[in-house]
């Protein structure tokens, strides 16, 4: 099965546009690498919580939306060792790429094991 790394982010509205060219870029590098799928997906109904949500997890601020992101790897040792090999990729360094259209500190992120993976087939 495969490897799942997610992400939950705080992005501000007026960055949309630098966000996603930001994902492009990202994407180039980490194919490469053996990456099979990038997901970002933008805030629609992201709906505060009571005792937990997405906004308080990510201390969401006024003119921000909450975006959801998930790399999907075909083995944690295949990430493993991409994001070694990621990091010392000299595309690593394009500007759009150092300075993130976000605030880092309140990405949220982990990596998981997937247990149950259901889908339609094609």
């Amino acid at each position: 099965m495969t490897y799942i790394d997610g992400f939950a982010l705080a992005v501000p509205n007026k960055n949309k546009d630098a966000f996603v060219n930001h994902a492009h870029i990202f994407w180039d590098v980490a194919k490469d690498y053996g990456c099979l799928r990038q997901v970002e997906a933008w805030g629609d109904e992201v709906p505060d919580g009571e005792v937990t949500s997405f906004p308080k997890a990510v201390k969401l601020e006024d003119g921000e939306t909450v975006v959801f992101s998930f790399l999907e790897w075909p083995s944690k040792a295949v990430r493993d060792d991409a994001m070694k090999r990621i990091m010392d990729d000299e595309r690593m360094k394009h500007p759009d790429l150092a300075n993130m259209p976000l605030d880092g500190k309140r990405m949220i992120m982990g990596s998981f094991q997937p247990v149950v993976d259901l889908r339609v087939e094609d």
